[in-house]
């Protein structure tokens, strides 16, 4: 991690607090916790496809303070959210596997925007720390299902 970026404590607070429901989630899928699969693999869904949609509310929001409204900039930030109602009403492991896809996708994306200079410098290590416990607890979802 370059000394120089340092993720805002906010941010940082905020970020890893709302990985708890993925926790969680993933927990409940466990098979020795018993009858909580069917509410961890719920909550892992719906709770995903929410931060998906955030997480690409974040690039609208960017688009809009640098004043880059076009169709293009804004379209990409409206993606997360058009995969994310597929991966709810597929559910599942499929659903579940489309989730995996587009955090990873949307991390790729982010670090471009990153080094493109339209994302602070910061964000990125914020979100490979986030996006890898996503994934993470979206995989144990998967494996136990």
């Amino acid at each position: 991690m370059n000394e120089n970026v340092k993720t805002p404590l906010a941010a940082l607070q905020l970020g890893f607090a709302g990985a708890i429901p993925f926790f969680a989630g993933a927990l409940a899928c466990l098979p020795f916790i018993g009858s909580m699969h069917d509410l961890g693999l719920w909550l892992l869904l719906h709770y995903g496809a929410i931060i998906l949609s955030f997480m690409g509310g974040v690039h609208w929001g960017a688009a809009m303070m640098r004043n880059d409204i076009t169709l293009g900039s804004l379209g990409r930030s409206v993606l997360p959210s058009l995969l994310a109602l597929p991966a709810v009403f597929l559910g599942g492991v499929v659903g579940l596997i489309i989730l995996i896809m587009s955090f990873g996708l949307l991390l790729f994306y982010d670090e471009q925007e990153t080094t493109a200079g339209r994302l602070p410098a910061w964000y990125p290590y914020l979100r490979r720390r986030l996006t890898m416990i996503v994934i993470a607890c979206l995989m144990t979802g998967a494996f136990f299902s």
